[in-house]
C-alpha cells in the first residue's frame, strides 16, 4: 500500500503513542490501517444502509 509521506509519518507517530501508553512496542503504521478502517466501516451507518440494500 503506498502511502503520502506525512500519513505514513503521522501513522508512525500515532503507533508510538499508542505502544508507550500500553507498554509495548510501536505496532507497524499498515497494521493500524487496517484496524481503523474495520471499525471506519462497522461503524458507518450509511455503508451499513447501503450494504442491505444490494
Amino acid at each position: 500500500m503506498e502511502l503520502p509521506a506525512t500519513l505514513h509519518r503521522d501513522l508512525a507517530a500515532y503507533a508510538e503513542i499508542l505502544g508507550r501508553g500500553t507498554g509495548q512496542a510501536p505496532a507497524d503504521p499498515v497494521r493500524l490501517i487496517v484496524a481503523m478502517l474495520e471499525r471506519f466501516m462497522a461503524t458507518d451507518r450509511g455503508f451499513a444502509k447501503a450494504r442491505k440494500i444490494n
